[in-house]
């Protein structure tokens, strides 16, 4: 799988209001009510991230989650990082 350029990132970004690109990775961080809540949502981002076999780089403080998304074997930003990103906005929204 190809990397996708600056530009196709950009372009794919506008339907991701709440993620950036940079360090050639796409990034966001979610602020929830609590612990409790921040580890259920990571849990079901767990269950889709195996599905589509395409993991996270993420760090949990207390409430907060920052995830970024890149896929290493590609050395960049492809579709898989996008399929995952939608999925998690999937979670968040249901």
């Amino acid at each position: 799988m190809k990397p996708l350029t600056k530009a196709q990132i950009n372009d794919r970004l506008e339907d991701f209001p709440d993620w950036e690109y940079e360090d050639n990775a796409i990034h966001t961080t979610l602020e929830f009510e609590n612990f409790r809540e921040v580890f259920s949502t990571m849990t079901r981002i767990a269950f889709e991230a195996e599905r589509l076999q395409h993991h996270p780089d993420w760090s949990n403080v207390y409430n907060e989650l920052s995830i970024s998304l890149s896929t290493h074997d590609a050395g960049g930003v492809t579709e898989k990082d996008f399929d995952l990103a939608a999925a998690i906005e999937d979670i968040l929204n249901a």
